[in-house]
């Protein structure tokens, strides 16, 4: 079993485990190898050797391989030390509205925005974990789409710029439970909430395409509740047990029978509009990876930190080309 990894639970905290460059590096090797380290090449799980001129690199004690701590992890590459990085993820993570690239660049002392960007694009990629869970199960889930960003530009009736964005969010009740000094204030006993979230920008509303968001991110079986559009009529034969709500065409009933899904929207665009001042649709996904790990882990901040950290070991950030480019794409777990 793989031990626990401690995470700083305050600025002070954070300060005492990772004064130098040295304790980040062993932290961040803790996160990567929680069984022990394993030689990529012939698989000796002994401790490797490290090298103090060479910090990041790991010598094999058996086959005298090489592995660099940072290989493979949204930090390979980089020319930002490993501190900075360290220290991004806590302010990123903790911070809980988020953060701007301009606000990153100056808590950072970063001397270009490109960097601060990228950085930030590097760690919302390590904001979707590999093969997570799908949501629902014994929770009831509602599901619907929404247009983000893009405002109309005076080029006739129906004509906008918008991103369509479809989400999926359970719908669970408080019981009692047991807070921890890392923990912010949680529902009560009884108190209806939202659970976890799933977002993902989708090219249209066709029936294929909103059953692939559907099968991928919900337990087969759940209650999912929706409302009458057509894509969403086999959901049953899929093996959902679907509420199928006859309130097209009728925003304000659609509202009324989708409650919670209708509230995350709206904090979405707040968030987006307010945090970032609006988003491109080329990155839209990497903003909404970023605010699905913010909202599911919302009562719990200062293990985001740990979390963006475990999972940037084992994804890979994009590049400066793939990034300004638009050809990279921000992770989605169904494409994984």
């Amino acid at each position: 079993m793989a031990k626990e990894v401690a995470f700083p639970q305050s600025l002070p905290d954070f300060q005492r485990m990772f004064p130098e460059e040295e304790a980040c590096l062993s932290y961040l090797y803790e996160v990567r190898w929680p069984d022990g380290f394993v030689c990529p090449k012939c698989g000796t799980t002994e401790r490797p050797y490290r090298m103090q001129a060479r910090l990041r690199v790991l010598e094999c004690s058996q086959c005298g391989e090489q592995t660099s701590i940072t290989a493979g992890t949204v930090m390979q590459d980089s020319h930002t030390p490993i501190c900075t990085w360290f220290w991004g993820a806590y302010l990123l993570t903790t911070h809980i509205p988020g953060m701007s690239a301009v606000q990153f660049q100056r808590q950072l002392g970063l001397g270009r925005y490109e960097t601060a960007f990228q950085m930030l694009h590097k760690l919302r990629a390590a904001m979707v974990r590999p093969e997570r869970d799908r949501i629902g199960g014994r929770w009831p889930v509602e599901i619907d789409e929404t247009l983000v960003g893009g405002r109309t530009r005076g080029e006739g009736r129906g004509v906008h710029h918008k991103t369509l964005v479809v989400g999926a969010v359970e719908i669970r009740r408080g019981k009692k439970f047991r807070g921890t000094p890392h923990s912010l204030a949680v529902p009560k006993r009884g108190q209806t909430y939202a659970g976890r979230l799933r977002l993902r920008v989708i090219p249209d509303r066709d029936r294929k395409t909103l059953e692939a968001f559907v099968t991928a991110n919900v337990e087969t079986g759940t209650r999912v509740t929706t409302d009458g559009w057509e894509g969403y009529k086999n959901l049953r034969k899929l093996g959902y047990d679907h509420e199928f709500l006859p309130t097209l065409g009728d925003p304000a009933a659609i509202e009324a029978a989708l409650p919670m899904i209708h509230i995350v929207f709206s904090n979405l665009k707040t968030w987006l509009l307010g945090t970032h001042h609006g988003v491109s649709q080329k990155h839209l996904q990497a903003y909404l990876n970023e605010y699905v790990f913010r909202f599911n882990r919302r009562f719990y901040p200062m293990v985001s930190f740990n979390s963006v950290l475990g999972i940037g070991t084992i994804v890979e950030g994009p590049t400066h080309e793939g990034l300004y480019s638009g050809e990279w794409e921000h992770p989605n777990p169904e494409e994984l």
